[in-house]
């Protein structure tokens, strides 16, 4: 395409709206413009970018067995409620109603509309196991939409969904999806980690998510030094303690006058944070609940979620503290303690630490479960650090930031069940279908990826995902020769299949350079004064900024290797 008739509106200046990286980039370079918050345009060169994504996607999904097919992105209410998700799904859910007053809402995820479709056309187990797949917008009304592509209301998705016969061939599928979105990550060119994950909102007994490594990550990975081992910080697994076999010492209530902190009782009592032990009181579904984790650890929400089995969990402010417990903040201990208490297993494994007196102005040292106080149940309730052995191998970790690009799910038969979705097996008995889910962020990808490759002049897109592979600089319009050479160069490239954005604007040399480096195309050629007085083309890389000097009649050639070399390193 030239140019010259392309709608690519690059900017000079950052919009203010821009946090991260990418987010700037693609504004700066005309790939996509806001309509309204978290909702955006995609311009032709952030479209051609997506496409590359959707291409690659498609071709990995169809490789490993799925199907596509495309459902509606508007959804009854009453899908949702038979799985019960319409009242717990929360306010990301856009709901409606039509004319005919009939009550809708717009598609954040399918599991509803293909767990529908597929009891109405699968029946037995030899129309088993079936993975349905498609690329589709879907729409969330996040509080605060931000970044971007990385985290908007409307973006573009794909998701797959298996429906198989029981869980030995659901795993089956399971991994085959884990596989082509390995091959799918690669072919992008992204430097990604398959890590264990909480399946959230969608549910399941077990998922992994693929993220792309990146400092503007919104999620944090504690990935292991040595072995494959990787989680998201809700599901890293911190090792069992070793019991503390020290005898036990005589409980002691101790004056802590206004010593409410951590830091400062562990002064006033001169003894780390180590030896102490918070009392934390969460509201679990509204139920006020105490948790017991060492002074200098933080709770893990996810993890504490999990355990008590509930949908959501948030940290009690200082009045809900008081009006659970009858104790002010900073003094609470579990001696006592009138609500549900859980520890976690660190702390079950500590003795005679000190703990809150709940009393004001008092805190006990020496305390021990099972002498001073009991507990309801033990669990991993705390957050890993850097500290903490692999749980795996027992090697350092290391704490990444990441970028969720895609997420896999087994869900098992909670849809199944909740839909009755049955299938006949060769006995004639009905079983539910064993369900696994598998998505894709597609627009998310994009964003994701120039996150990782950029400089200080603009996006570096992979090859595989660039809008173009190349663009061709015209530096002389009204130089005959010169434009000539452009033009013919652009014809050739065309002819060997190679996507050419043909710069033939009338503009400064120094401008045109500029643009070229912001759209992040991954070659650069140039026809200019080195032609016209030496006959070379000038081709040049945009990663590492290589330059090479070309005959006109070399340069197609050359560019049709560089090309199939990169993309052949990417599979």
């Amino acid at each position: 395409m030239r140019y010259s008739q392309s709608l690519i509106p690059t900017l000079k200046e950052t919009p203010a709206e821009a946090e991260v990286v990418s987010h700037r980039l693609l504004l700066r370079g005309g790939y996509i413009r806001k309509l309204t918050a978290g909702i955006y345009s995609y311009l032709p060169l952030g479209l051609a970018a997506i496409r590359k994504v959707e291409q690659i996607v498609r071709e990995e999904m169809n490789r490993a067995g799925a199907q596509e097919l495309l459902m509606p992105m508007v959804q009854p209410a009453d899908l949702w409620r038979e799985t019960g998700r319409y009242e717990k799904y929360g306010p990301e859910l856009l709901r409606f109603h039509d004319r005919h007053d009939r009550e809708s809402c717009l598609g954040p995820t399918h599991e509803e509309v293909i767990t529908d479709l597929a009891r109405r056309e699968i029946r037995s187990y030899r129309d088993m196991g079936k993975n349905l797949y498609q690329i589709q917008t879907k729409f969330r009304d996040e509080i605060r939409p931000r970044f971007g592509l990385m985290r908007g209301r409307e973006f573009i998705m794909k998701d797959a969904y298996s429906f198989d016969v029981d869980d030995a061939q659901s795993e089956k599928c399971y991994q085959k999806m884990f596989e082509a979105y390995t091959r799918i990550f690669k072919r992008c060119g992204l430097d990604f980690r398959p890590v264990e994950a909480d399946s959230g909102t969608i549910g399941g007994s077990f998922s992994h998510e693929f993220m792309v490594l990146a400092d503007t990550g919104e999620d944090t990975l504690a990935i292991c030094s040595s072995c494959d081992y990787a989680a998201n910080m809700e599901k890293a697994a911190v090792k069992l303690p070793v019991a503390d076999d020290s005898a036990l010492l005589d409980l002691e209530k101790v004056e802590t006058p206004g010593k409410r902190k951590v830091a400062a009782v562990c002064e006033f009592m001169d003894i780390v944070p180590r030896e102490l032990v918070k009392t934390l009181v969460f509201l679990a579904d509204g139920q006020a609940v105490a948790v017991l984790v060492r002074g200098d650890r933080e709770v893990e929400e996810v993890k504490l979620k999990n355990h008590l089995g509930v949908v959501e969990v948030e940290m009690a402010d200082d009045k809900q503290v008081y009006d659970a417990t009858g104790v002010p903040t900073g003094y609470l201990g579990p001696v006592g303690i009138t609500v549900k208490l859980v520890v976690d297993q660190e702390v079950a494994a500590m003795k005679n630490f000190t703990v809150g007196a709940n009393e004001k102005n008092y805190h006990m040292k020496n305390v021990n479960i099972g002498r001073d106080f009991e507990a309801v149940s033990v669990a991993d309730l705390r957050q890993i650090t850097k500290d903490d052995p692999c749980p795996q191998c027992g090697e350092p970790l290391i704490l990444r930031e990441g970028i969720e690009v895609g997420h896999i799910f087994k869900l098992g038969t909670g849809y199944s069940k909740a839909m009755k979705a049955f299938y006949q097996d060769s006995d004639g008995q009905e079983k539910p279908m064993v369900m696994g889910c598998y998505g894709i962020g597609v627009s998310r990808i994009v964003a994701a990826a120039i996150e990782q490759n950029h400089d200080e002049n603009g996006m570096i897109f992979p090859m595989p995902l660039a809008p173009v592979q190349v663009i061709l600089l015209n530096l002389g319009i009204k130089d005959e020769q010169i434009t000539k050479m452009a033009d013919s160069l652009y014809e050739e490239l065309m002819a060997r299949g190679v996507e050419v954005l043909l710069d033939d604007r009338d503009e400064r040399p120094g401008f045109k350079f500029k643009d070229a480096d912001l759209l992040g195309i991954p070659l650069r050629v140039t026809v200019g004064k080195r032609f016209s007085k030496d006959g070379i083309i000038e081709l040049r890389t945009r990663r590492d900024g290589a330059i090479e000097e070309l005959q006109p009649e070399a340069l197609a050639a050359r560019i049709v290797a560089l090309i199939d070399a990169e993309i052949t390193a990417a599979q």
